[in-house]
């Protein structure tokens, strides 16, 4: 069975307002890691919102997709990512989510990697 990748959020000020960051938190080759998760567009923050309701962690979804170049032939493979929670009733929420940097991207399949291995 596949370990659960949480994504967790914390509070911080800003001109005198509080938002939310987005994060998953690991450990590579025994260094901390922290991977800042970002919605698609600024609107994405008040879905992402709803998603999480009242809790602060919520589910890592992987979509993996696979698309073939026309003119090459050649197969790019990756994955789209999602934060997913449940409610008690069943009722399902989910918002389409991405590492915020490059570097974000390198570290959260370095986490990916050592967690299906």
């Amino acid at each position: 069975m596949e370990k659960q990748i949480k994504v967790e959020r914390e509070t911080y000020e800003k001109n005198e307002k509080t938002y939310y960051s987005y994060f998953i938190k690991g450990t590579v080759r025994g260094k901390d890691a922290r991977v800042l998760i970002v919605p698609p567009d600024n609107g994405g923050y008040k879905v992402l919102d709803i998603v999480f309701g009242a809790e602060m962690e919520a589910e890592l979804v992987l979509k993996p997709y696979e698309i073939t170049d026309e003119n090459t032939g050649k197969v790019i493979k990756g994955n789209t990512y999602a934060v997913h929670t449940q409610d008690e009733d069943g009722t399902e929420y989910e918002c389409a989510v991405k590492p915020f940097r490059a570097s974000d991207k390198t570290l959260l399949n370095m986490l990916l990697n050592k967690k299906s291995a």
